[in-house]
């Protein structure tokens, strides 16, 4: 372990997502939202350890995988592709209930990337419901970015049927079901509507259930748009650093690094 101590990285183990008319569209973990801020963490000292639901390796979503989300830097990509191809922490991913078995104390922060595949999975996960309570109950930074802030409704204690409710276009069921949910009032961002259907429109070639900021806003959430879509844009509140897109990421590395070195 280095000086500055553990972040925990929550991964995704989905590979498909629901999509209306009862189909389902391939997803999975972007390669730069993950790759980026976690770099970067480990560049300022901090040792990452990689959890999922299942205790297997995330599945990068194809589309992420090229050197377009990395600005057009090659270099960046090629580096950010082999650090997850080959970096041993990356290689040897944990399941949420060994890590909570472990115990949390020695975790200084908690980072969740996007892509949709959060969607599937974490925001329904009561382990990671767990995990997220214990940092936000010590008010250790807890970084999501784009689709990834939608994992934050696990800490409710009805996320799956608020998840259901959301799938069905109950709006009025979801909101009963989010009793005790410790994010309530904060300020936060998420993949927004108009980034999604982009995404819809040209990656899924259909419609997903619900959108990321409706859904926050039903938790009772303070979704804050930005200003042009798919610019970098990231909100922190407390514990909690949101960012809206795939482009946020090095802000989101920058403000989630800050926010550790500010706790040790």
């Amino acid at each position: 372990m280095t000086a500055n101590g553990k972040v925990l990285l929550i991964g995704s183990n989905a590979r498909r997502i629901e999509v209306q008319g009862g189909g389902w569209g391939a997803t999975g973990q972007y390669l730069n939202e993950t790759v980026v801020p976690v770099m970067a963490v480990r560049a300022a000292g901090y040792t990452v350890v990689l959890a999922t639901p299942d205790g297997s390796k995330p599945h990068i979503d194809p589309v992420s995988d090229s050197a377009q989300h990395f600005e057009g830097d090659t270099a960046a990509y090629e580096a950010g592709k082999a650090f997850w191809d080959t970096d041993p922490a990356m290689q040897q991913p944990r399941t949420f209930r060994a890590v909570l078995d472990e115990g949390l104390d020695g975790y200084a922060g908690v980072f969740v990337p996007g892509g949709q595949a959060p969607v599937v999975d974490l925001m329904q996960d009561a382990e990671l419901g767990e995990i997220l309570r214990h940092f936000h109950a010590r008010g250790k930074p807890t970084a999501l970015l784009c689709h990834g802030p939608i994992a934050v409704a696990a800490a409710m204690p009805h996320a799956r049927e608020f998840r259901a409710a959301l799938i069905a276009g109950d709006k009025g069921k979801a909101s009963d079901w989010t009793g005790g949910w410790p994010y309530r009032g904060y300020r936060m961002t998420v993949f927004s509507d108009t980034e999604e259907k982009v995404v819809e429109d040209n990656i899924l070639h259909a419609r997903l259930y619900f959108n990321m900021i409706e859904a926050l806003r039903t938790a009772g959430g303070n979704v804050i748009k930005g200003g042009p879509d798919f610019a970098p844009h990231v909100v922190e509140d407390r514990e909690l650093i949101t960012g809206q897109n795939p482009r946020s990421d090095h802000l989101l590395a920058e403000k989630f690094v800050r926010a550790l070195d500010r706790a040790a």
